[in-house]
């Protein structure tokens, strides 16, 4: 089984990753805290100051959309800032951050205890007791979900004791409501979009032992979404995808955390069988979405489905923090594969790279164009995950197995890792060349100049004396085998089961170029086939037109396309994946998907083979 470095291991150093990390840290730290706490502090009967009394709402220093004093679902956002928070001050070490996060975590102490001493919401408890009854009350228990995991995070990622004391006592409150609610009807606990609350409970199980736990989780265990993927058959389709995605943390992390064996394999199958259901048996857009207007697609019909409302970006965090599950239970690299994709197609392509902001569906049908969320008026759920999204790259780059004594590299994203392997003390970082093909000697086979960020190297230096290997993960969308060459140091590579291997007698200086052929390839749609997405390695193109103008090509996809380089300041030194069709009856220019702001854009294209 794979292990997941420490957040405060692995720093993102450079390239669009970053920039994109960055923008979220600076979003996060312009945020108001009493804002951030509004609807904690009214529900505390805390009067903010200067809104006693509100002439105008519309210059009330206030948050509105999903976080109005009038929606349903008020104070989801702070969970969510919680957790970024918390990532960004174990990876990047942040003090600023680290000052705000205290802070409001101190505020939502003096709210519980105003509160009486237990409950911690920014709804209140009787919304909890509606689901004993047949009164409409949109997800409670999704809105205090948010507040316990940004709690535990705060815990577990920034060192905040007081978060932990805090999120202990709303257990308790737990646990009382779970005895009440048992005694009317036990499905009670499952109602409000739950489905977050068992990895909570799991989380903190694990970290404190205390028993009070392992009845929340017996309390949140037996969903029915288990029940229908035990019997076989299509568990999933018209079900509420970010509903559902969450369930399979809970059992996942059980099976982690269980002691009793037929439990574990219990909730590990049931983990996987999600995955067989929401993706193997299903198919995929190129982008990964498998939903539409937030619920699950029939399998294989994705091409029915493709308008404004495609691949609620909710989704698209969870099922990545799914297949981190998966990758490290098994090191199938199919599932770092969906990872890679969807960080180039969701993370990026759903986040406004100038202001963070989250678009919440990616539309998909010809001439689409994204609608961006606002930075104070609209807190969707989507808004929530799209700033913990970025905060997830550090964590899905390298992974570790102390018995082979070997470390995974899972994504291609310029960082630096501080490992820690038996005895030995190792650092491994990767950088893009920025540069050519044929930059080198090691690749001048490459003689067109082109230029590429595939071309990777890894330096590995370190303290100790025992072997140890390092694997790539070599993508499936490699085109060719890869090239490895060791330029400094004593190792040998060589290409086994997917990945190339690095193997070193002992820490020490070594350094490694790497070269994956990427090529522009067309992903039919399964129930359309002359329907199709063009990619670039990983990486959707978008092309810059207003309909679908068809795309006429000889042989190969990329026959039809002549690439483009520009020199700029900003990410790397030039413009990437961007490329203007050539044979075409009018010809257009085409760019990552991600790097697609406000412009109309199409994604598929009608085929038409010379």
């Amino acid at each position: 089984m794979l292990k997941s470095l420490s957040r405060s291991d692995v720093k993102v150093t450079g390239g669009v990753f970053r920039d994109r990390m960055n923008v979220d840290k600076r979003y996060l730290l312009e945020l108001d805290s009493q804002c951030l706490l509004q609807n904690f502090y009214l529900e505390a009967g805390i009067i903010m100051p200067g809104l006693q009394m509100v002439p105008d709402p519309t210059k009330a220093n206030l948050h509105w959309g999903w976080e109005a004093p009038v929606c349903q679902l008020r104070g989801h956002f702070l969970g969510h800032w919680l957790s970024a928070a918390a990532a960004f001050i174990a990876t990047d070490g942040d003090s600023d951050l680290k000052v705000k996060l205290d802070f409001i975590v101190s505020e939502l102490a003096r709210c519980q205890e105003l509160n009486g001493g237990e409950w911690v919401g920014s709804i209140p408890q009787k919304y909890m007791n509606r689901l004993a009854r047949p009164e409409y009350i949109w997800s409670p228990q999704y809105t205090m979900h948010k507040t316990v995991m940004g709690l535990v995070d705060a815990y577990r990622y920034a060192g905040n004791k007081q978060a932990l004391e805090i999120v202990d006592k709303l257990a308790d409150w737990y646990v009382d409501w779970v005895d009440e609610m048992t005694k009317i009807d036990p499905q009670i606990a499952y109602k409000g979009e739950q489905g977050g609350m068992l990895e909570e409970w799991a989380e903190l199980y694990s970290i404190t032992g205390n028993s009070k736990y392992l009845k929340l989780i017996d309390a949140y265990k037996d969903h029915q979404i288990y029940k229908r993927l035990e019997k076989g058959g299509d568990a999933l389709s018209d079900d509420h995808t970010n509903a559902s995605i969450p369930v399979s943390h809970g059992s996942a992390r059980l099976s982690e955390i269980l002691d009793d064996k037929e439990q574990k394999e219990y909730y590990r199958k049931v983990t996987e069988r999600f995955w067989e259901e929401a993706v193997d048996k299903r198919g995929m857009l190129a982008t990964t979405g498998a939903n539409a207007g937030e619920f699950w697609i029939p399998p294989h019909k994705m091409a029915q489905y493709i308008g404004d409302n495609d691949q609620e970006f909710c989704t698209v965090y969870n099922m990545v923090r799914l297949a981190d599950y998966l990758f490290r239970w098994t090191g199938d690299k199919k599932y770092s594969d969906y990872i890679e994709s969807a960080i180039y197609n969701g993370f990026l392509t759903q986040q406004n790279k100038f202001t963070g902001m989250p678009t919440y569906f990616l539309p998909l049908k010809a001439g689409s164009k994204k609608k961006w969320g606002s930075k104070r008026n609209d807190f969707w759920c989507c808004h929530g995950t799209m700033v913990q999204s970025p905060t997830l790259y550090p964590s899905l780059i390298y992974y570790i197995d102390e018995e082979e004594k070997s470390i995974t590299v899972a994504q291609y994203i310029p960082s630096r890792a501080d490992v820690k392997l038996g005895n030995d003390s190792i650092v491994i970082s990767q950088t893009t060349d920025m540069m050519s093909y044929n930059n080198q000697v090691f690749f001048d086979d490459h003689a067109g100049g082109e230029k590429t960020r595939w071309s990777i190297r890894f330096d590995i230096s370190g303290s100790g004396d025992e072997a140890f290997s390092v694997k790539l993960r070599i993508p499936s969308w490699s085109a060719s085998e890869p090239k490895a060459v060791v330029s400094k140091g004593d190792a040998v590579c060589s290409i086994e089961n997917d990945h190339i291997l690095i193997k070193a007698d002992k820490p020490a200086d070594i350094s490694v170029n790497v070269l994956f052929d990427a090529k522009v390839k067309a992903l039919p749609l399964d129930d359309q086939p002359e329907l199709a997405a063009l990619v670039d390695g990983p990486i959707v193109l978008a092309g810059l037109t207003d309909k679908d103008r068809g795309f006429v090509y000889s042989g190969d996809v990329s026959n039809a396309l002549y690439q483009r380089t520009e020199h700029t300041y900003t990410t790397y030194v030039w413009k990437q994946n961007t490329y203007i069709t050539k044979d075409q009856p009018e010809n257009f220019e085409m760019i990552p998907l991600y790097e697609v702001t406000d412009e109309a854009y199409t994604v598929y294209f009608t085929l038409k083979e010379k």
